[in-house]
């Protein structure tokens, strides 16, 4: 009886959720991003980017409004992922680019106010045991980064994932071993870390789930594990992957699927309230509200109808994304009414981003 009851539970759960769909913005024949599009970030002004950019797997480009390069690695040799941006102490915004094949993160300062460049570059924090990083978050009132890591095994174990942070000095610390660890993100009060885990066994992926974690944003420590949402339980889509995640200022937390075209959202005490449907891409790899106001979402992914190529479709809903919501704290600090947690999430524009399928 209380195993029907659970099941009985979890069906209704799916069957309330809203169903949305996301409508092409970037598609295959004016793409300028290959199909490793991935690692999708905001700026201040709400312009999204990837990387990938020319089909080039050390280089990162803007994705939005327009298309254009934003960073490239002196190193040929370099795998460029996450992208995240910040605002340092004295303003001014920064960037952060994960690179998985040389263990470290990249730090763009110097902006040009008129064209968007980044004079510099320099390495923000390196460790060899590192198993990447993949995915990055950033806790912007500590500064601290925090990376994710996987190593694709026929039978997971724990290790082949990892979860790092990078204090505002560059100094790297473990926080853990997991199975094969990829999204990770921050709450937006900063007081909750998510990151995904899948299990591969025999070859074959056999589970996903997003866990949940106490965290202290000023030192970087997690505590209480926990499972926040079981897709085997949720919706028996366990062997579809976890790739990026990320928040909105009312705590939701938007995940992708990547290899069913679509993105599960998740009220902050981890009910579903809705599924966004992509409509050009199934391997949806990453995700970032964006646009002049914070709540279009972009996704990001390899495209359907060109798998070489890199697409995005958008979301437009009323929510803002924290990471855009964080930029503007400099600007909008006469504001200081907290914003209600609720799930309430599907009115603001959300751009999703991945590789097309082929025909």
């Amino acid at each position: 009886m209380k195993l029907a009851a659970a099941f009985s539970l979890l069906a209704s759960s799916v069957l309330a959720a809203n169903r949305l769909q996301a409508v092409p913005f970037l598609g295959a024949a004016d793409s300028l991003f290959g199909a490793g599009i991935e690692g999708a970030g905001v700026d201040r002004a709400g312009n999204i980017y990837a990387v990938d950019f020319n089909n080039d797997a050390p280089s990162a480009g803007q994705i939005a409004p327009t298309q254009e390069l934003l960073f490239q690695s002196s190193n040929t040799e370099s795998l460029v992922n996450g992208i995240r941006f910040n605002i340092d102490s004295s303003g001014a915004e920064e960037a952060y680019i994960a690179d998985a094949t040389a263990h470290q993160v990249v730090r763009l300062t110097g902006r040009d106010g008129s064209s968007g460049a980044f004079s510099q570059n320099s390495v923000f924090c390196h460790d060899d045991t590192m198993l990447q990083p993949n995915d990055i978050a950033i806790a912007p009132s500590s500064g601290r980064v925090f990376l994710s890591g996987m190593n694709w095994t026929s039978d997971s174990v724990v290790g082949d994932g990892d979860l790092w942070t990078c204090d505002s000095s560059g100094a790297a610390k473990r926080l853990g071993t997991f199975k094969r660890t990829n999204g990770v993100e921050v709450s937006p009060d900063e007081k909750t870390l998510y990151l995904s885990e899948a299990t591969n066994a025999g070859g074959a992926v056999v589970s996903n789930v997003v866990l949940a974690f106490d965290l202290d944003a000023s030192t970087g420590d997690i505590s209480n594990q926990r499972v926040f949402a079981d897709f085997a339980q949720l919706d028996n889509t366990e062997a579809t992957d976890i790739d990026g995640m990320r928040t909105d200022e009312n705590g939701n937390l938007y995940v992708t699927r990547n290899g069913i075209g679509q993105v599960a959202v998740f009220a902050p005490t981890g009910e579903l309230t809705a599924y966004i449907n992509a409509t050009s891409i199934d391997y949806v790899a990453n995700l970032e509200f964006g646009g002049a106001s914070g709540t279009d979402l972009y996704i990001i992914g390899r495209c359907k109808k060109d798998e070489t190529k890199g697409c995005a479709d958008v979301y437009h809903g009323s929510v803002i994304g924290r990471a855009f919501r964080d930029l503007q704290s400099e600007q909008t600090e006469e504001s200081t009414e907290p914003t209600e947690t609720h799930a309430e999430v599907i009115t603001s524009t959300v751009v999703v981003t991945g590789r097309c399928p082929a025909n």
